[in-house]
């Protein structure tokens, strides 16, 4: 493109020695069509190039349609000057127009010479290499929380305030005798009887959480989640310690079980219990054993189907109208059969949540201490009532 550029500037230059108004600008024209034709061939060039090519070509291409619209620019000014003036142009305006073509030829030159190698460095904007600091996010300060236990030990036991710290009660047991038919002039059946005072001790089930109160004006959801999660952990600890007290407080299931499926076996407790004359009003299984129980199959092979004693509605489960639970606390494979109105929860000091700066060196350490407590036990004043069985036993 160069040869055709400058052969169009010479005869600029001839035109604007003379000042011909109608010549120069028809050299002004000719100059804009060299520089039109120039570009569109390399357009169409790239659109032939193979992909290997085309990125250096369209970098070319670039660089040069800088450099030509502004050599177009100062031509177009340079015409609009000239039909001012009436055909004159100014020595300084053409200075100006070869002082613009000189300063660009190199790139002009490039443009036009289509084995010029181009380096072209670009750089992906990615969040990694563009971005200082944290992107724009949105806060949802509603945190979410553990679940609470489906059933709790403290749901099936009955709550009894103590003043003390031992609670005590009577049981009694038929020593020996029976009430029998009286023979005429003889002596009536005599029975005797043992009465058994059972002390049952409280204890603190507590835990503590320290924490800053810089961390506490920082985030403003943290007392409120803190004390729900504190009040959860509390649970869950309690009932790990009651079940060790129920498993060894309860009677320890005698049933054969050998070819029987779960609900035959929970049945067979019923019927026991029933015996003693104890009516159950709770069965406690895991959760595994729970759903176990719901796809009971009618015999191998034919397909579920619970019998007729068993009810399922609304997300809940009875066998012969008792109400079975699922709790986590309890371990595989084990249940409990009984009427829990024989287990109690004696409770001396009621739950609490408190919160100090009061604790150790808190005060030099600016921290808080969130303490949760409570001093109770759990007995079964009547171990008959209450089976504690096992799925697997034979």
């Amino acid at each position: 493109m160069d040869k055709d550029l400058l052969n169009a500037l010479e005869t600029l230059e001839t035109k604007l020695a003379g000042a011909n108004k109608t010549e120069v600008k028809n050299s002004i024209n000719d100059l804009k069509a060299v520089i039109d034709t120039e570009l569109k061939a390399k357009l169409e060039a790239i659109e032939t190039a193979n992909e290997a090519d085309k990125v250096e070509l369209k970098a070319q291409f670039e660089v040069a349609n800088t450099a030509n619209t502004e050599l177009k620019t100062r031509l177009n000014e340079l015409e609009t000057k000239l039909s001012k003036k009436g055909g004159m142009v100014k020595t300084g305006s053409v200075d100006s127009l070869k002082e613009l073509i000189t300063s660009n030829y190199a790139e002009i030159k490039l443009a036009g010479d289509t084995k010029q190698k181009v380096k072209v460095e670009t750089k992906d904007m990615t969040l990694g290499n563009a971005l200082t600091g944290d992107q724009p996010r949105d806060y949802n300060f509603d945190v979410v929380k553990r679940p609470l236990a489906i059933a709790n030990v403290s749901d099936l036991a009955t709550a009894v305030p103590i003043s003390g710290g031992t609670y005590t009660f009577v049981r009694s047991t038929l020593a020996s005798g029976a009430v029998a038919n009286q023979t005429e002039g003889a002596v009536k059946a005599q029975l005797e009887y043992d009465y058994a005072m059972i002390d049952a001790n409280t204890d603190f089930i507590a835990g503590i959480a320290v924490y800053s109160k810089k961390m506490r004006n920082n985030l403003p959801f943290l007392e409120s989640t803190l004390s729900m999660d504190l009040r959860k952990d509390y649970l869950d600890g309690e009932d790990a310690i009651f079940q060790v007290i129920l498993a060894a407080q309860a009677t320890a299931s005698t049933q054969i079980i050998t070819g029987q499926n779960k609900i035959e076996m929970l049945i067979a407790e019923i019927a026991t219990l029933a015996g003693t004359n104890f009516m159950p009003n709770n069965i406690v299984v895991t959760p595994a054993d729970y759903y176990d129980i719901l796809v009971t199959e009618k015999s191998t092979g034919a397909g579920y189907g619970l019998p007729g004693i068993v009810s399922f509605e609304n997300g809940t489960m009875r066998i012969n109208g008792i109400l079975v639970r699922m709790a986590n606390w309890i371990p595989a494979n084990k249940y409990y059969v009984g009427d829990w109105s024989r287990v109690r929860k004696p409770v001396t000091e009621g739950f609490s949540l408190t919160f100090s700066e009061d604790d150790v060196d808190n005060f030099r350490k600016n921290n808080i201490t969130a303490k949760v407590e409570q001093q109770v036990t759990v007995v079964v004043e009547q171990p008959d009532a209450l089976i504690f069985g096992d799925f697997t036993a034979v």
